[in-house]
């Protein structure tokens, strides 16, 4: 976490947010911090509320509640969009669009919306795909790629909008592990770079406990704990909030979950 003159430098400030999606309360009174340069981890059951979390702080779903951003300083998608980038579980993506051109879309914060190309955002553009290893799909359709490949020019887009803070939503699902690697190493090297501010949702557990710092369990529609990974991903808590039974490896870059299997219901041979 990041510190000025000994006091804590808050990003994200979130107090008794709800937020109703159709007929269900999805949130109902979650209170959430984020320090500036902080990478928090927001894991919990399918349909915790994870993603709606996330869409409260880009301002896109309606909610009770406050959330402060710091650096925010008036409404509106476009300010908003040039403090958070967001990359979603499904992104929509325009038919014909070529990756390059899809991934110059997050400079049109900084540029607008008919402003041609400056050699800048061109620059920025070439430098996330080649550091997501797409230097040579820039002409290629968005639509012809593989998942992994789709995958990684959407977090080239968000990470080419330059924000100080970035929103993940499940940003490995459709990646193997050796490109899920290189996403995430390449946000914590920009988190300590520029200073990031990262909030992700991850199924993944190991996974959330190897990259950030601290997890933060949604359950019930508010936060059942925060905490650094050794201290929330426990045996009891997983098999609380996950109906899951696993085993724990303490390792020295932090725990690692192995599913047990439930054998005592098969015959044996």
């Amino acid at each position: 976490m990041r510190e000025s003159q000994g006091c804590l430098v808050k990003a994200i400030s979130i107090e008794g947010l709800s937020a109703r999606l159709g007929n269900k309360d999805v949130l109902t009174a979650v209170d959430l911090e984020l320090a500036r340069g902080e990478w928090l981890n927001v894991i919990g059951a399918n349909g915790a509320g994870k993603t709606t979390l996330l869409r409260c702080i880009l301002g896109s779903v309606g909610y009770e509640g406050r959330i402060d951003i710091s650096g925010l300083s008036e409404e509106g998608a476009l300010s908003r969009a040039r403090m958070i980038a967001y990359v979603p579980q499904v992104p929509v993506i325009p038919p014909g669009m070529a990756v390059i051109d899809y991934v110059l879309l997050g400079r049109t914060p900084h540029r607008g919306a008919f402003a041609a190309d400056s050699e800048h955002d061109l620059s920025v553009a070439a430098t996330v795909l080649d550091r997501l290893d797409l230097h040579g799909f820039s002409n290629r359709e968005v639509n012809t790629l593989s998942g992994g490949e789709r995958q990684r020019v959407v977090m080239a887009r968000a990470l080419a909008q330059e924000t100080p803070i970035l929103l993940l939503d499940e940003p490995t699902t459709a990646l193997d592990l050796g490109h899920q690697q290189d996403v995430l190493d390449l946000i914590d090297d920009l988190r300590h770079e520029r200073g990031l501010t990262v909030l992700a949702t991850l199924h993944d557990l190991t996974l959330a406990a190897r990259y950030g710092e601290r997890i933060a369990v949604l359950a019930d529609g508010g936060v059942a704990i925060t905490g650094e990974p050794a201290e929330v991903l426990t045996v009891p808590l997983i098999a609380q909030h996950f109906r899951a039974n696993v085993r724990i490896i303490d390792d020295p870059a932090g725990p690692v979950i192995v599913p047990v299997a439930n054998r005592s219901d098969r015959e044996t041979p």
